[in-house]
């Protein structure tokens, strides 16, 4: 069993863009094949680039702010509700276009 808060966890930032901050609740190896399970803030107007990733499929889940997602190229928006699946090798880039913070909840599974 592993009990976290998220408010104890400290801030790290996102390997995809330094000022995008994360706070890991699940790292890898602890639960199966999950990844992460982590929750991202961007402040206005950060991007986390193009990327993809060959080993797992990754699941985000919007609880504030609102964006863009861009899966191979198809833009979709982002609002507090809504869930994105990324399959593996789909390039995927999130993009805060709000006037407020995104925040993302968001896990990986291998």
């Amino acid at each position: 069993m592993k009990i976290v808060s998220l408010t104890e966890l400290p801030d790290q930032s996102v390997s995809h863009n330094p000022r995008i901050s994360k706070r890991v609740m699940i790292t890898p190896g602890q639960l199966g094949k999950l990844t992460n399970f982590s929750q991202a803030v961007f402040p206005v107007g950060e991007i986390a680039p193009a990327h993809r990733h060959a080993d797992m499929g990754e699941v985000f889940f919007v609880q504030s702010g609102s964006g863009e997602m861009r899966i191979d190229g198809e833009t979709f928006q982002l609002r507090p509700g809504v869930c994105v699946l990324v399959e593996p090798l789909e390039a995927h880039e999130v993009e805060n276009t709000g006037d407020e913070e995104l925040v993302i909840t968001y896990f990986g599974i291998g």
